[in-house]
Order: structure tokens, then sequence, then C-alpha cells
């Protein structure tokens, strides 16, 4: 079983159900990989999404990645990728895999500067986060391809757009 906490802070518009769309993205996500069947396994599995503002996200990426700047999204993962697919229920019921966490300015600038609609790009941040707490990266360029591919099966799959179409990059 898998559930989506979220925290919704910062001035997020309030006419998008975004408890929706992060469940919606984060299922969207794991469906384009081996560990899709945590959403069926009697395991509790946790994901917190917070929705917040540039100055608590530039203040967590210098915490923790020793980067001074607001980025749009931050994952960090509670559980080892190799450990996975071991996971059982802890002495509380559940457990949290990772926290997602995404910066309303640095999003909406983004969404702005591509053209596309913001809750788009923040499905595709909350996607990007959640292989992320699955352990896909993107710092060596096969690795890149395979991530962004399946963020694009993830996006497709909900309706929206490539998003690196026509582009180098995100």
């Amino acid at each position: 079983m898998l559930d989506v906490a979220l925290l919704n802070e910062s001035g997020w518009p309030e006419d998008q159900d975004w408890k929706r769309l992060a469940i919606q993205a984060v299922q969207a996500a794991f469906a384009q990989t081996p560990h899709d069947e945590l959403r069926r396994k009697p395991v509790a599995v946790e994901i917190s999404v917070k929705l917040t503002n540039d100055s608590e996200v530039q203040g967590l990426n210098k915490a923790y990645r020793d980067k001074d700047a607001p980025t749009n999204v931050l994952s960090f993962p509670m559980v080892p990728h190799d450990l996975i697919e071991t996971l059982t229920n802890s002495d509380d019921g559940e457990v949290l895999l990772g926290d997602i966490v995404l910066a309303r300015e640095t999003c909406a600038r983004e969404a702005e500067e591509k053209g596309i609609a913001f809750a788009d790009h923040a499905t595709h941040l909350i996607i990007h986060g959640a292989l992320h707490l699955l352990g896909y990266d993107h710092m060596i360029e096969h690795e890149a391809e395979e991530m962004e591919a399946m963020e694009v099966r993830a996006l497709t799959s909900l309706g929206i757009s490539d998003p690196y179409a026509g582009s180098t990059g995100d």
C-alpha cells in the first residue's frame, strides 16, 4: 500500500487539488519501475510531499547539498534503494520512503518560461522526486536518459506532454 502525505504551505494556489495531483504523480512514477508492486503489497509505504517556497528550499539545499540557492525540487530518500525490495512494516505500521519538497516560486517561474501549466510542471517535479526516492538518478548520461524516459512515460500516462521535447534537458 502506498500513501502520499501532503503539506501545502507558502502560497501554493488553492484552486488546485494538490493532494490528488501528488498521489497521481507518485503512482505514475512507480508504475514506470519494478517497484510498482509496492502499491499492492501489504507493506505500508509513505512518501511525503511538501509544497513550500524558495526560501525554505534554499535553506535545505544549502544544508544538505552545500548549494546556497533555491531549486525546483529536492528529494530526501529514507530507505537505501538496494533495500526497497525487502521492505516490511515497521513497528509503527509504515515505512517512510522519503520526502519530496517543491519550491513554489521556482516552479512557477520555470513553468512560465516553458509555457506550460504550473500544475503540469509540479506534476513532473513530483514524478522526478519520486524516481529519486526509488534510487534513480541523472548524474551519468545513460542513467539520465533512463530516468528522463520514465518521466516522459509517467507524464504521458497522465495526459501531460513531454517536457523535454525540443530541449536539451531539464
